[in-house]
């Protein structure tokens, strides 16, 4: 009996199912504590020019007033939260200050305190970029987790961990992937992908015990990065494999996948 392969099998949708729920919970957490949070370095403090400046008891119109600030007084920036600041009085007293009001203030050297959002030329120049993909390896689900280093805005380094669920056999799979964009400045930016590693298949329990494996692979792709809002895109790739197994046919594998990234 031929050893089970994570290549030609249909997955398990529970498994699938909870695999997932658990990356997007690990990634979203990620990108919520992270990327909302700037810190007081970039902006130290600002003078109040307006009358008077109102601090919340939290990031929300829904929240009280609990405190005013008056004009000329000067309040640290702590962090931001979306378009909400937390901010530090003279008195030691913080509160959240909405966008508006942050706007009419007055930094150190009296010019109005300026706040530039995250764009797409900073999507065109991000050195960093970590994301979560799901799809289909074979006829196996896919489930994908990656952090990319940009070297300059047309050539990144990536590296890739993946897990695929079948009925008969999960695997783990790594690799490394050299990433070409030939226009990084555009909205939607298709990008060509080389890559190498390794997968570690493990057969489930059947009639005839299969062994643990690991083989060499190495692919081709090309996809999609989509820029969508704020430090968020979107990222859609097709990869075609070649699994350089021990016996005596390599396997080829194609794989599509698509996700959701923010970069930094």
């Amino acid at each position: 009996m031929s050893e089970p392969s994570t290549t030609t099998i249909p997955s398990t949708l529970q498994q699938t199912k909870a695999a997932i729920a658990y990356c997007l919970c690990a990634v979203v957490l990620q990108i919520f504590l992270t990327a909302p949070l700037q810190a007081a370095d970039e902006y130290r403090s600002v003078t109040i020019a307006e009358p008077y400046l109102e601090m919340r008891t939290g990031p929300g119109k829904g929240y009280p007033v609990f405190h005013v600030v008056d004009r000329g007084e000067a309040v640290d920036i702590v962090k931001r939260r979306t378009d909400w600041f937390l901010v530090r009085s003279d008195k030691g007293k913080e509160g959240w200050v909405e966008l508006g009001e942050m706007q009419l203030t007055l930094q150190a050297d009296g010019q109005q305190f300026d706040i530039r959002e995250p764009g797409i030329e900073d999507f065109t120049n991000a050195k960093w970029e970590t994301g979560l993909l799901a799809g289909d390896f074979g006829g196996a689900n896919i489930i994908s987790l990656y952090g990319g280093y940009s070297l300059n805005p047309n050539v990144s380094i990536e590296l890739w961990g993946s897990q695929i669920l079948g009925n008969f056999a999960n695997a783990w799979m790594a690799s490394v992937n050299i990433v070409h964009e030939a226009f990084p400045e555009w909205r939607v930016s298709p990008y060509f992908a080389l890559g190498a590693g390794a997968i570690h298949t493990m057969p489930k329990s059947t009639i005839v015990q299969g062994e643990d494996r690991t083989d060499q692979i190495g692919h081709v792709g090309v996809g999609l990065r989509i820029y969508a809002t704020r430090r968020f895109l979107l990222r859609a790739e097709y990869n075609s494999y070649v699994v350089f197994t021990s016996r005596d046919e390599n396997e080829e594998v194609e794989e599509w996948k698509v996700g959701f990234a923010f970069f930094f």
